[in-house]
């Protein structure tokens, strides 16, 4: 049985065989996949958050404890 899983590229919305000989997966090309990065990269793309925790509340003025 060899089931051939067809998905839609993130960018263009071409359809794209998801297999080993598809280089660019889940695009259908390079250029797709750097459109991508760069959305990435601007912040256009982001995953959202619950909203209750700051970028400050990740860091504190206290030294890491290793023990």
């Amino acid at each position: 049985m060899n089931d051939v899983t067809v998905v839609n590229c993130p960018t263009c919305r071409k359809q794209v065989i998801w297999d080993e000989l598809s280089a660019w997966r889940p695009f259908c090309s390079k250029r797709c996949q750097l459109i991508d990065l760069g959305e990435w990269a601007a912040e256009e793309k982001r995953i959202p958050s619950s909203g209750d925790q700051t970028d400050s509340d990740e860091w504190s003025e206290q030294p890491f404890d290793r023990e």
